[in-house]
């Protein structure tokens, strides 16, 4: 089981889990309002969601594989396109100054594992954000010949270890850093950054031949 391009899919889902976004936002709240592992716990439900658009993103791949080795091209060839359209995105809110997001007020309570957990994950899988992204951007790396299923958990696994340790990280170091990621100009900077990068890995991903299936 390989997945095409995997030096390409690491630095972009690297670049995007380390963005600043609503799931992050969650983690520093909940990290604000009972500790650390307030945060993880919340993290790890977050990173849970990931196999389950993970798994509708499979059934899709799978179902147009079956159907047309052209479909699941022009499939490709819209996914490149809207992760170029998320990299303008990104560029134009920073431009504009609308880049980042807001962090609440912090008040503190008792950890709760079970709403931490349920907090995270209906965070991730009711972000129809995610959903579509999901659906756009695992094609990409998928490899016609072998499973789609498969590669899609395997690219969600490597999501999940990835965001676990970033948001983790977080976490820990939120009390000292909280400043840092209510700072507009770093999180401007964060953003541009990425929407260079998904901008390049479109275009890249857009001219390159993929193989067909058998």
């Amino acid at each position: 089981m390989a997945i095409l391009n995997i030096e390409a899919f690491l630095i972009a889902i690297t670049i995007l889990t380390l963005t600043p976004g609503l799931d992050t936002a969650l983690v520093i709240r909940n990290t604000t309002r009972s500790g650390v592992k307030d945060g993880a716990i919340t993290s790890l439900g977050v990173c849970l969601g990931l196999f389950v658009h993970a798994t509708f993103s499979a059934i899709g791949i799978s179902a147009i594989l079956l159907q047309s080795a052209d479909l699941f091209q022009m499939i490709k060839f819209v996914g490149a396109a809207y992760l170029i359209w998320l990299g303008l995105s990104s560029i134009y809110g920073v431009v504009k100054g609308n880049a980042g997001f807001q962090v609440e007020g912090i008040v503190h309570s008792n950890l709760s594992v079970k709403r931490s957990l349920r907090e995270g994950f209906l965070s991730n899988v009711l972000n129809p954000k995610t959903a579509v992204f999901y659906l756009a951007f695992l094609p990409q790396f998928i490899d016609p010949e072998g499973s789609a299923f498969a590669q899609s958990m395997l690219m969600a696994s490597i999501h999940f270890i990835i965001a676990m340790i970033w948001q983790c990280g977080i976490s820990g170091a939120v009390n000292s850093a909280k400043q840092l990621f209510k700072s507009p100009s770093v999180i401007g900077w964060m953003e541009g950054v990425t929407g260079a990068v998904l901008i390049t890995l479109g275009i890249k991903l857009m001219l390159e031949d993929a193989p067909t299936p058998a």
